[in-house]
């Protein structure tokens, strides 16, 4: 790798989600400038209840260099459990060391919190940040991409990575047109006191929802959630949200009275759709490239959706330092790499609702987790 070449690139990274600040990391730690714009003005450092990270996602966060942050933040576990309804616990799995025998399987942690350890080591990277602003590719050539920015100055990178979500306008405006479709599905979510008892993710299945279940995110908190048909939002009131959220949730037992007890203010409580998305093809279009949710998205049914993007800035970053040459076959070696595996993941992510949707009572949903969790025991 030439360094002095490095330094002398300039990437626009445009969304400060998980993919866009582990992207700027790694760019940073091997000498290229970065500049990252985040609409939001907060950097969504509050957004969420909370997240599960399988192993292979904390892979990539230790080469980010924020392992031990995030190991003391979270809540580590090696087990999934399957309650009946009424609590009862009827089958206790060992989790998947996807990251390697050297981390542990999961980690649950606070939203937030990851956020902030993530804004944090961005903001000690040296890295240029806005907050506040958007992004509009204006023009491209050969070598560089045009760019105004919604507080009116302009600038030219010679790379431009979009990491802007799930409902991407850089998608759209470099021509893809794949968007993300619903599933069917619909998810509410609570961050809560987290009972003493809970040591692990349990799930439910049958009940009033498809999924009833929770994760432990902190010596002392838990993200619970219950899963249902999607509704139309319309029909939803905001103020309504706890009530809808305890209706379902009041249904279960074991630790479940003792969440649901802490189901009472609306605006603690996140209702989301289950969306899927996977662009074909290639991810970029120029000097721009999507990473991220930008990219594929897929229900969590897996918890693969942070991981994903999280090996997709891993993958791209290799590559972009490992040559000198930035052109269309490194951008599509990196397609090529990446959807390999993001696709079994995006399917099965999928699959697993849609048994659920069907009502397939026979579906082998341990086999196809445990086959899928073992490919991701790979590098990506």
């Amino acid at each position: 790798m030439n360094q002095a070449r490095d330094e002398a690139r300039t990437v626009l990274v445009i969304g400060g989600g998980a993919a866009g600040n582990a992207v700027t990391l790694l760019l940073r730690s091997a000498g290229v400038a970065v500049d990252l714009v985040e609409t939001k003005d907060d950097w969504n450092a509050t957004a969420g209840s909370g997240i599960t990270l399988q192993g292979n996602a904390l892979r990539v966060l230790r080469e980010l260099g924020v392992w031990e942050q995030v190991e003391a933040s979270g809540y580590g576990f090696g087990s999934v459990g399957i309650t009946a309804p009424d609590g009862t616990v009827l089958h206790v799995q060992d989790d998947i060391r996807s990251g390697g025998d050297d981390l542990p399987a999961t980690v649950g942690m606070q939203r937030p919190q990851l956020q902030r350890i993530l804004i944090e080591a961005v903001r000690a990277s040296g890295a240029t940040v806005r907050l506040g602003v958007t992004a509009e590719i204006l023009d491209q050539d050969s070598d560089s991409a045009r760019v105004r920015f919604s507080d009116g100055s302009e600038g030219r990178y010679d790379l431009v990575i979009a990491a802007d979500g799930l409902g991407s306008t850089t998608r759209a405006a470099i021509g893809i047109t794949a968007k993300p479709e619903p599933t069917g599905m619909a998810i509410w979510r609570i961050a809560a006191p987290r009972p003493a008892g809970v040591t692990r993710t349990d799930l439910a299945y049958g009940g009033p929802a498809y999924i009833a279940g929770y994760c432990p995110t902190s010596d002392s908190t838990l993200y619970a959630y219950v899963v249902e048909a999607n509704r139309d939002r319309a029909s939803i009131p905001p103020e309504s949200y706890a009530d809808e959220m305890r209706r379902l949730a009041s249904a279960y037992g074991g630790f479940w009275p003792e969440i649901t007890a802490h189901i009472t203010d609306p605006a603690e409580v996140n209702y989301t759709w289950f969306d899927q998305m996977l662009v074909e093809g290639s991810w970029h279009r120029g000097r721009v490239v999507l990473i991220g949710d930008a990219a594929h998205c897929c229900p969590p049914t897996l918890a693969q959706g942070a991981a994903q993007s999280l090996e997709d800035a891993w993958v791209l970053a290799q590559l972009l330092t490992g040559t000198d040459t930035w052109d269309d076959t490194l951008f599509q070696a990196y397609y090529e790499r990446r959807i390999a595996r993001v696709r079994p993941v995006v399917e099965a992510s999928v699959q697993i609702g849609q048994w659920q949707l069907d009502g397939v009572r026979d579906a082998d949903v341990p086999g196809l987790m445990g086959r899928t969790m073992t490919m991701l025991r790979e590098l990506p």
